[in-house]
This record gives structure tokens, C-alpha cells and sequence, in this order.
């Protein structure tokens, strides 16, 4: 062989390089798809749940071992203890023997059932000492009912002048709609999900024939009406000093043939536990700027970007952010780096139990501040510490799950340590997104807002129907009250009508509908 045939050894070591990459860049191209399979496989297969169990007892025993054979051992010695006790008191809601619970609001209908002895003709030979009770519940469909009011038409004898009892006030001129009706489709719709169309057919199953526009045409003006209590409930939550925020998707409106617009809900939950959900057609910081802008305090989010941006270029909002959401980014690099991903989860879970422990205790303030000092801040500083020394691990590229959870964690050490120093900062966003999941709900039912400002009515109705919930209101009662009220009530009083205030000044004796008792 020729020596200009021989292979060229530099160009041998320019191939090899060049083969290691693209092997290199196909293994990480396989193991991100591997890493999008198994999340998809998780979505549609595996469990939605976060929560990690976790066995700290040792003395807990596998479910193997329940089976195994006993060993044979002599019985214990016995002794008989006698001793009285207080007969057990059976509680006044516990009504049958059943357990059946229920209290005054639930109707009670008595039936009397003849006995035979009083029925023949020895009957004067008995008599009715006691009566036994038997309870059971039962449920009737939903039932409709036509209220009619006759008003008397009077004749004055002497002048022939007719007078006739002025007809009863309703929520709106000449409408069919008593106000239950209204409060009722709204609790049915916005609180159960039960979409109008399957409100209209269970009116046509109890005889009412009404068309949906009637019924959709009710909800617009009830809300309407129902609009200026929340501007003033959204105005009572920005007043606080520390805000929670986020933000989930919807359909409004109608963007061209066959789609659908889409569109946020952004729930802003205050310090008085009272929330206010607002609509926007973009998730960027358009939205947050006109809505924060006198805004001055603490600021609670997830790791979205817009808040980044938007708490940076507002120094005086100090922004905390959520340790579940990064928690979760460790929970998806679980299957590539097992060891290190349940080391990060038990530091963690360590900082929760110390949460849990101050809400048990109901400790708050400085006693709180002080906790969370003591405890809560090593754990913190073993978090971070761990992290950084994590990422120096020369084998974890880019793309992998742990990289980015560690990347995300230590990005936002800042945020994730706000809650340290201020007892009044949670560590997390869960209780807001608890609060928003109406609208998941809503989606799933009634699928999407045929329009924007039906979108815009599920936010108002929403504000209220939930903030009801966390002030301990029936919704029902509070809107029968404040649809009666919201028309006659002076417009410089508007505060008095949100759930809160609606509570304390009108919640003992709020207006009712016409037939209820």
C-alpha cells in the first residue's frame, strides 16, 4: 500500500470526535424522548397525585409478613377486670341507629302508621303508650313550583272606582323568575357545574316549558346586576398586603370559523380570605401592569416568568414563590435519578412538617417567624447547599429532568426564602389553586364561553360563589339576599354587599325568597 493511501491519523481523530458527538447528541435526543414518554405515560396512565409516602415507623411491617407463618409460643396469662362505665350518648344529629345526620334545615315529613289493635272492635281495649321512630332519607328529583299570588280587585260602592293590591316587587320588571329561580341556576350551574341545557331538560321533566335563550338571558342580567359587588370585592383583595396569584386557560369568544379564542382567568387571593377572579385574552405582563399598579407588598406565584419580570421592574413588590412547583420539577426527574431526587423530597418534606406543626398549633407572628427560623432555615441552607454542590456533578447534562430542577431551584433561592422572614407568607400557592379549580370544572361541562363577556360573567359569579365558600356562607341565602338588595342598595355602600361584610351585617337575617319559610 502507497503511502498517500495510509489513513491520515489526524483525520481519523477529527472522525472520532466528530462520531462521539453525534452519538452523544442522539443518546441525550434519545433520553429526552424516553423522559416525554414516560410523562405522557404518567398523564394518561399513571396517578396525578404528588403525595409521597413515606414509612417512618420502624416498627411497621410489610404486607408479606402479615401471612407468615406465627411462631408457636405460649398463651399470655390472663386476669378478669370488672369495671362500670357510662352508658354511651347517642348525639342529637344522630338520629338513627343508622348514624343518619342532619340539622333543622332539612325538612322532616311524618307519616303515622295505624296499628291493627286499634282498628277492630276490641279497640277501646288499647292504648297508645309511645311511639317508635324510623328515619330514612329520601331524595326527590328537582322540583319546580308556579308561585301564584292573587291580588283582590276592590270596588268603592258609593264612587264605582276600582283599587286593586299593588303587584310584588321582582328582580326584574315583568319576568316570569321568581328570585330562587335566578339564585337557584346560578348555584346549579357555577357551584355543581350542571350546564343550562341540562337545567332545561329537567324543567321539561317536571312539566316547564321555557327556551334556553329565556334561561340564558336570566343568568346574563342576574350577573350583570351582580357586577359592581365584585368590582368592590376585587378592590378589597388588592388592598392587602400580601396577594396570591395565578392564572389558568379558557375559551372566549369566537376567533375565527371552527376555533375558539382563548383566554386566563387570574385568581387574586387576599389577606381577609376572600378571592377575585379577573379575564384577560393574554398571559403576559399586559394584564398584571394595570391590575397591580397601586399595589405595594408581597407577592405569591409560581415560577411563571411574567412575575419574574414584572415583580424586577417593580421594586417595591417583593416577590415569594411556591416551593410545591419546585418540588414538582424534582418529582419529574424521579425516574433518571432516583437516589438524588428522594434525598431533595425528603428535605422538603422535612420544611412541611414543620408547617404542619405551626397550623396544628396555631402559632402565628413572631412565634411563627421564630420557628421558621429555628427549624425551617437549616433545612433551607441544606436545600441550596445540596443543590449547588449538585450541579457540579460533571455527568448531568443539560437536558436532563435533575439539571432543570436544579436549575429552577436555585434560580429562584431568592423568592423561595421570602416566607423565612415574614409569618405571613405560606410556602405555597396550594390554597389558591384549590380555589380555581371551578374553572377546570366549568371547562369540562360547559366546555366554553360562547362569547367574552360570558367568559367575564364566570369570573364575577366566581369571585363571589367561592368567596362565599371561604367565609363559611351558603351561596344560595347570600344570593337570594344580595340579587333582592344589589338594585335598591346605595352605590357608595357597595363594600357592605361583598361576602365578608355581607356576613357580618347581613347574614343573620338576609332577605329571603317569597316561599321560602
Amino acid at each position: 500500500m502507497n503511502h498517500s493511501e495510509a489513513a491520515n491519523p489526524v483525520d481519523l481523530q477529527l472522525q472520532n470526535r466528530q462520531l462521539q458527538s453525534a452519538l452523544d447528541a442522539a443518546l441525550q435526543e434519545l433520553s429526552s424522548a424516553r423522559q416525554q414518554l414516560n410523562w405522557f405515560k404518567r398523564q394518561v396512565f399513571g396517578e396525578k397525585s404528588e403525595k409521597r409516602l413515606t414509612i417512618d415507623n420502624p416498627d411497621q411491617i410489610d404486607l408479606g409478613e402479615i401471612f407468615a407463618k406465627p411462631e408457636t409460643s405460649p398463651p399470655p396469662e390472663t386476669e378478669t377486670i370488672t369495671y362500670e362505665r357510662r352508658k354511651k350518648q347517642r348525639t342529637d344529629d344522630c338520629v338513627t341507629d343508622e348514624g343518619l345526620r342532619f340539622d333543622e334545615r332539612v325538612p322532616v315529613e311524618v307519616t303515622e302508621l295505624p296499628a291493627p289493635e286499634l282498628q277492630g272492635e276490641d279497640a277501646d281495649q288499647y292504648e297508645v303508650i309511645d311511639y317508635k321512630t324510623t328515619r330514612t332519607l329520601v331524595q326527590r328529583p328537582g322540583s319546580y313550583v308556579i308561585h301564584e299570588q292573587r291580588r283582590p280587585v276592590v270596588r268603592h260602592k258609593p264612587s264605582q272606582t276600582l283599587t286593586t293590591v299593588a303587584a310584588p316587587s321582582s328582580i326584574f320588571d315583568r319576568s316570569i323568575a321568581d328570585v330562587s329561580l335566578l339564585a337557584g341556576m346560578l348555584i346549579d350551574k357555577f357551584v355543581f357545574h350542571l350546564p343550562l341545557y341540562r337545567q332545561h331538560q329537567r324543567m321539561a321533566l317536571s312539566g316547564v316549558t321555557l327556551s334556553r335563550t329565556t334561561l340564558t338571558n336570566l343568568v346574563y342580567r342576574s350577573i350583570e346586576l351582580l357586577k359592581p359587588v365584585h368590582d368592590a370585592l376585587l378592590k378589597s383583595v388588592l388592598e392587602s398586603r400580601i396577594l396570591a396569584m395565578d392564572e389558568t386557560p379558557g375559551k372566549a369568544g369566537r376567533k375565527e370559523k371552527g376555533k375558539m379564542q382563548k383566554a386566563w382567568f387570574w385568581p387574586v387571593y387576599g389577606e381577609q380570605n376572600e378571592v377575585a377572579f379577573t379575564l384577560s385574552l393574554t398571559r403576559s405582563t399586559r394584564h398584571i401592569e394595570p391590575l397591580l399598579k397601586d399595589f405595594k407588598g408581597v407577592l405569591l406565584t409560581d415560577g411563571y416568568g411574567v412575575y419574574d419580570s414584572y415583580c424586577k421592574k417593580h421594586p417595591e413588590i417583593t416577590q415569594a414563590q411556591c416551593w410545591v412547583h419546585t418540588r414538582r420539577y424534582f418529582d419529574w426527574a424521579k425516574d433518571d435519578e432516583s437516589e438524588a431526587v428522594a434525598h431533595a423530597l425528603a428535605l422538603i418534606g422535612k420544611l412541611y412538617r414543620v408547617e404542619k406543626r405551626i397550623r396544628d398549633t396555631c402559632t402565628a407572628g413572631d412565634e411563627k417567624k421564630r420557628i421558621r427560623q429555628e427549624e425551617s432555615l437549616p433545612l433551607v441552607n441544606e436545600f441550596f447547599d445540596w443543590c449547588h454542590k449538585e450541579r457540579q456533578r460533571p455527568e448531568l447534562t443539560k437536558t436532563n429532568p435533575l439539571s432543570k430542577a436544579l436549575a429552577y431551584a436555585e434560580n429562584h433561592q431568592k423568592s423561595l426564602r421570602v416566607f423565612l422572614d415574614d409569618p405571613d407568607v405560606q410556602m405555597d400557592t396550594n390554597h389558591l389553586e384549590r380555589l380555581l379549580r371551578c374553572i377546570p370544572m366549568g371547562r369540562k361541562n360547559y366546555l366554553f364561553s360562547w362569547t367574552e363577556t360570558g367568559a367575564e360573567h364566570i369570573a364575577i359569579i366566581q369571585s363571589l360563589l367561592v368567596s362565599c365558600r371561604l367565609q363559611d356562607i351558603d351561596p344560595y341565602k347570600y344570593l337570594v339576599d344580595v340579587l333582592q338588595r344589589v338594585s335598591l342598595h346605595p352605590a357608595r355602600q357597595i363594600n357592605e354587599l361583598i361576602p365578608r361584610n355581607w356576613k357580618e351585617r347581613f347574614g343573620k337575617n338576609p332577605l329571603k325568597a317569597p316561599l321560602d319559610k
